[in-house]
């Protein structure tokens, strides 16, 4: 395949559910390019069902409900369009890297398996961004 039609290809990302809030419920303007990349498929995202879990019961957290209902929307919205944009994939194995926070360790995982960025605003992530770069996975607060 040539490098032309390579570019052409959709760009495989993982997001973690801070950045799928962002996207789904805030409408953070720093999100805008990945749900711009999401509808126009010049994005093609990745997750896991644990991925899918976590963001309902994320949703089900105080804080984040009020601003759910804030917004005018449901849990139920929310998740049809988790369903919507995102390939639900096997769960990769076990990155040769550790993430501090357990939960955020099956992001990594994914990343590292599939060898693609990974858009998440959690500090436990952000700070491993040299070692993931050595295994070929870009970390960000937002797509470049």
């Amino acid at each position: 395949m040539s490098e032309a039609n390579l570019a052409l290809l959709p760009r495989l990302i993982v997001l973690d559910t801070n950045i799928v809030l962002d996207i789904f419920i805030f409408n953070d303007t720093a999100a805008e390019p990945v749900r711009v990349g999401l509808r126009d498929g010049s994005l093609h995202w990745i997750a896991t069902t644990p991925m899918r879990d976590e963001l309902a019961r994320v949703l089900d957290y105080p804080q984040i409900a009020k601003r759910v209902q804030f917004y005018q929307l449901t849990t139920e919205a929310v998740l049809e369009q988790f369903d919507a944009m995102a390939q639900i994939v096997p769960v990769a194995a076990k990155a040769p890297v550790t993430c501090k926070d357990a939960d955020d360790q099956k992001f990594i995982d994914l990343a590292v398996a599939h060898q693609c960025p990974l858009l998440s605003k959690d500090k436990a992530v952000l700070c491993m961004r040299k070692r993931l770069l050595a295994l070929k996975v870009f970390v960000s607060k937002a797509i470049k």
